[in-house]
């Protein structure tokens, strides 16, 4: 029922606040009877009370966002009740009791001092706490847009760390939108108080005069009474309206004045008061000197100089029992760090990290621009679409003692498997081949693929440009690098972990795979193995269903990781030959018949360790011709992909990788069917004699 009946009311709640400022509309222009304007103004003094209440027990500004809005709200309903009680009291001379009753109880029926009192309230909101609370909130309305960069990037950094996921980063980013713009709405909303304040001046001495000349002119009455019946009901009315309108400045003030709390008001002033317990001694102290002083009264001050006195030395006990307990507490920590499993978190290696010199951190500072963090993220998302892995936090950090300021590094699992060189206001300009003008600059080598290019200045980019350069900026220079490091290495990223992360997954939708594979036809490990064959080639392992289902189907019969590797290659044909272009270009090279055969001998001979076992002549004169057609293909345009028989086609791949490791090698049953292919190169022992 409970749970119901919030959602009736969760459902209904904008229509009945839409209601509600609508009818406060109207109140200005619609007559109210005094029995519902006593209602209404009781009302608004109980509004004002729990909107304070809740300030004072909040303990993050957010935690109240809508606050700038209700300021709006009440301000508009507490002059609608002054213009609906200016009504009553110019018509009938009677705005109800609580108005009437304010003025004879709270002031002694004495208009003089109800005005006094009044021009005191309104002076408290208006000077003091208004006009400080209007400067509060415009310089938390400053600072915090001024802080958001900062902010983001700590964000941005935690992520990339992987202190924090997705989800938590995401979220911290909301609340830094949603802080931002609560303080610039509480640097408006701060008007509304002031404002309130002004009008509430106004509207007294428009009731005031109003009064008077409606007494006297229409009433006849004498000027005295008229001044009585009128300056009462107008300084009651003003009273009733300036109180809440205290409260609601007031909790405006505590509102934008808590900034660096981390509990509600009055758990933060017990919790700060008590821990300078020495500051009440002293106090204490000083009161009963008072109390001894002769010719001041002594009962009040040494009520009060024991009660501080008290106080304090109750605070000092709990203060010394709460150090004795902290100290027995770092003195465990102490023992257990004496433990050597201490030492365990300090063996932690991060996957990934990129080290930048003292010049180059501005690229990740996104106050200054950088993006490096942002290109970060989007080589994880892309690399988990192209290749299927769940690449690891990236962590970036700066290494000013190892590095030149210009220089940055790449590591693996801690160790360095890349470094290079950036000139931050520099672009790095790689010529096609043939251009339209030499551009002069800084020579240099384009660290992700070797290439020979130039450093050259801001001012030449849009020369370069039209002279047919590629031209790039540094942070595009370290982010390509970066990708193509993680892609040389991926299946040295994927672990048992992460293999068993993407099990899990692929678990939720199709579990009968999973449960038929592992553990009874293959471990883990296995399957890592074959992942990590297919990653070592760039073969992406996104389609993890059709690889699981492979492996399914030939692990009774095939144990062998290599050999299991060509079973799932082949049931990837599709996914192999787009990966490499064959669908649109089908120009391959191919291996003579001869070298076909002396390979195949070779795999009898390397079963065991999978090894080419081949004469030095032999192997030389295979290397030789791959690299002449290699290079013939590549001047034709065609991205060189050898194809071969699925016998030789893991032994070729081995032979291959040692001049050209990132060679595609595919073997015919990798090749999508119907697709007919054309040898625009042929490795042979002829073609290499031809060659020397």
């Amino acid at each position: 029922m409970n749970s119901a009946g919030s959602r009736t009311s969760g459902r209904y709640s904008d229509v009945m606040v839409a209601v509600a400022v609508v009818l406060i509309v109207v109140m200005m222009v619609v007559p109210l009877p005094a029995r519902l304007l006593d209602l209404l103004l009781a009302f608004n003094m109980a509004f004002a009370l729990i909107v304070l209440l809740v300030t004072m027990y909040t303990s993050e500004p957010l935690e109240f966002s809508i606050f700038p809005s209700l300021l709006l709200i009440t301000t508009l309903y507490r002059l609608a009740l002054n213009v609906s009680s200016t009504r009553l009291i110019l018509l009938q001379g009677y705005a109800g009791e609580i108005i009437n009753r304010f003025g004879e109880f709270v002031v002694g029926g004495n208009p003089v001092v109800g005005f006094v009192v009044f021009l005191i309230l309104v002076i408290i909101q208006f000077v003091v706490i208004t006009r400080g609370a209007e400067r509060v909130a415009e310089v938390a309305a400053r600072f915090t847009l001024d802080a958001m960069p900062g902010k983001q990037m700590s964000i941005d950094a935690d992520l990339n760390a992987g202190l924090i996921t997705d989800q938590e980063a995401r979220r911290r980013r909301r609340e830094i939108e949603q802080e931002a713009d609560f303080y610039g709405a509480m640097d408006g909303a701060s008007k509304f108080v002031k404002g309130d304040a002004i009008a509430g001046l106004i509207i007294t001495a428009i009731n005031l005069i109003g009064g008077l000349a409606v007494g006297m002119l229409q009433r006849g009455l004498p000027l005295e009474a008229a001044l009585r019946q009128y300056a009462l009901l107008t300084v009651g009315d003003g009273l009733v309206t300036q109180i809440p309108a205290l409260l609601i400045a007031t909790a405006t003030g505590i509102v934008v004045t808590r900034a660096a709390s981390q509990a509600s008001l009055g758990a933060d002033l017990v919790s700060q008061i008590s821990a300078q317990p020495r500051v009440l001694l002293v106090a204490g102290g000083v009161l009963l000197l008072f109390a001894l002083v002769p010719g001041l009264p002594h009962l009040p001050f040494l009520v009060l100089s024991g009660a501080v006195l008290g106080l304090g030395w109750t605070m000092q006990n709990t203060a010394r029992v709460k150090a004795a307990r902290e100290e027995a507490g770092r003195r465990k920590q102490r023992d257990r760090e004496r433990q050597p499993e201490s030492v365990l978190k300090l063996l932690r290696v991060e996957p990934l990290e990129v080290e930048l010199g003292y010049a180059l951190i501005p690229l990740a500072d996104p106050e200054k621009g950088g993006d490096l963090l942002d290109r970060v993220v989007m080589i994880r998302r892309q690399l988990a679409l192209d290749l299927g892995l769940m690449v690891p936090p990236v962590r970036v950090r700066d290494n000013l003692q190892e590095l030149e300021p210009n220089e940055y590094c790449i590591r693996l699992r801690g160790v360095e498997i890349a470094r290079a060189c950036l000139l931050p206001d520099h672009y790095l300009a790689m010529s096609p081949g043939e251009v339209e003008e030499e551009l002069e600059g800084v020579p240099t080598r384009e660290p992700a693929f070797g290439l020979p290019a130039l450093w050259i200045p801001e001012s030449e980019r849009s020369r370069a440009e039209l002279a047919g350069y590629t031209v790039v900026d540094p942070t595009s220079v370290l982010a390509t690098h970066l990708a193509e490091i993680i892609k040389r290495h991926a299946h040295e990223l994927l672990g048992r972990q992460e293999v068993q992360t993407l099990l899990d997954h692929v678990k939720e939708t199709h579990p009968a795979v999973v449960e038929e594979l592992i553990p009874d036809l293959l471990t883990v490990g296995e399957v890592q193995k074959v992942l990590r064959n297919l990653l070592r080639e760039n073969v992406s392992i996104r389609d993890l269903v059709t690889i699981l289902e492979a492996l399914a189907d030939h692990a009774r019969t095939v144990r062998d990781p290599d050999e299991l590797t060509e079973k799932v290659r082949a049931a990837l044909s599709r996914v192999i030959t787009r990966q490499f272009g064959l669908h649109e270009n089908p120009r391959v090279i191919t291996l003579d018949p001869e070298v076909e055969r002396l390979l195949s001998e070779a795999v009898e001979d390397a079963r065991e360790g999978r090894e080419v076992v081949l004469p030095p002549d032999k192997m030389r004169a295979i290397v030789q011709s791959l690299g002449v057609a290699a290079k013939k293909a590549a001047a034709k345009g065609h991205p060189p992909v050898v194809v071969c028989s699925p016998e030789v086609r893991p032994l070729f791949r081995k032979l291959a990788e040692r001049i050209l490791p990132r060679l595609a090698v595919l073997s015919y049953v990798e090749v999508e069917e119907g697709l007919q292919l054309e040898s625009v190169g042929v490795v042979s022992f002829e073609s290499a004699d031809q060659e020397v």
